[in-house]
């Protein structure tokens, strides 16, 4: 069987390595000459580090990203509303990674590359459409080319060419009048060095987390931070790498100098900023089409809450690898992996547009606004951790439940 997939960014690598690793002949092509990823963090969840550990990634990974420990949810008083262990730290069999997004897109494509051959690993090829017959499928490129295979797999991101093909009533992506600016820093750490930290509430927020040690100790700090915007339909969309300016930003997070984080000074550290609005798509009733189906964010885009975007582009590319492998057709194929990846990534669209987990976040500014002396008599304990048990087994991340679940592996 042979796979073209258009699309390289994380999601086309990582189903390049799984349909490889499957015995499945995969080429991937790429609308980039020279693709340069966003200069920011990213953070892989353990089910996502499971399957690039069983994908052999594991060792890459670990000596190019810091272990995360902790998630801590922080008010702006710099107070804690709830904090958690994370990876193995939380008794998942595998850890949890933040990394520098150009970095984990570096191991995924030079990799494949290795893997699958350089000749199989295309740029500046930019898909524009699909045909299909009985029993083949071929992704058309803008300069008139074509690849051919059993199967087309559209990994072409939120701006799919391949899905607004299928769906031109669609339009833009819908955009909630938030706008996200993400940069890194270089700076001493916070708290263990290992923390990933969520504070303030859904109008004014800042994320923040360690994506590598620098020599002599400083790290680089992966920060968010976002706040709705006036004059939306005015705003630029839709574009990763637009550079941002701090004078936009910066202001609105004067007061959060806490002891253990100073919040502006960090910000001010910035190497570059950029700038993108929050945005996301309605979930399809269907991703595959004949021999065609979708993967990533083509498939599922959601908002950036909860760490779940890259993480779950790379379980549909496993999962897609596994069923083709396994199952007696394409149709069969297509239709398992469907069946077993289109609901939960529809519900985690949906909870994201709720604030996911991090709606304890707006509970506690709403019921507290001026701070608390003791968190559990504002939420209780129990309302806490059954918010982040539930957004765990809704996005497929609930220890227990993982580190039972078979593996996706085929041989």
């Amino acid at each position: 069987m042979r796979v073209p997939i258009a699309g390289g960014g994380i999601g086309g690598p990582a189903a390049a390595l799984s349909l490889h690793a499957a015995g499945i002949e995969a080429e991937l092509f790429e609308a980039a000459a020279e693709p340069r990823p966003l200069g920011v963090g990213i953070n892989l969840l353990p089910h996502a580090v499971r399957e690039l550990e069983e994908l052999g990634l594991g060792a890459g990974l670990a000596a190019n990203a810091i272990a995360t420990r902790e998630l801590r949810y922080v008010n702006v008083h710099g107070q804690t509303v709830w904090a958690e262990p994370r990876g193995r730290a939380a008794g998942y069999a595998w850890p949890q990674y933040s990394i520098h997004r150009g970095t984990l897109w570096r191991l995924l494509w030079e990799e494949a590359e290795r893997r699958l051959g350089a000749a199989r690993m295309h740029r500046g090829r930019r898909a524009v459409a699909v045909a299909q017959d009985a029993l083949s499928a071929t992704i058309v490129f803008a300069d008139g080319g074509r690849a051919t295979g059993e199967v087309v797999v559209a990994a072409d991101g939120i701006h799919s060419a391949i899905r607004a093909a299928r769906h031109p009533e669609e339009g833009p992506p819908r955009w909630n009048g938030s706008v996200l600016w993400r940069a890194t820093s270089v700076a001493p750490p916070f708290l263990d060095g290992a923390t990933m930290i969520q504070c303030g509430h859904r109008a004014l927020k800042f994320v923040c987390y360690p994506i590598a040690t620098r020599p002599g100790g400083a790290q680089l700090i992966n920060w968010i931070a976002e706040r709705p915007v006036r004059a939306a339909a005015a705003w630029p969309r839709e574009d990763w790498n637009r550079r941002g300016s701090l004078d936009d930003v910066l202001p609105h997070y004067a007061s959060w100098r806490w002891e253990w984080l100073d919040v502006p000074a960090l910000m001010a550290r910035a190497e570059a900023v950029f700038e993108f609005p929050m945005v996301d798509r309605d979930p399809l009733p269907s991703w595959t089409e004949g021999r065609v189906t979708l993967l990533g964010d083509a498939a599922h885009p959601m908002y950036p809450i909860g760490s779940n975007g890259a993480s779950h582009a790379i379980l549909d590319a496993r999962v897609l690898a596994m069923h083709l492998a396994r199952e007696p057709s394409v149709e069969a194929a297509l239709a398992a992996y469907e069946a077993a990846r289109r609901p939960p990534t529809a519900a985690i669209v949906q909870a994201n547009r709720g604030h996911g987990p991090d709606i304890v976040l707006d509970i506690a500014q709403e019921r507290a606004p001026g701070g608390f002396a003791d968190i559990h008599e504002v939420i209780p304990r129990e309302e806490l951790a059954a918010i982040a048990a539930r957004y765990k087994r809704l996005a497929g991340f609930d220890p227990a439940e993982l580190n039972a679940r078979p593996s996706s592996s085929v041989r």
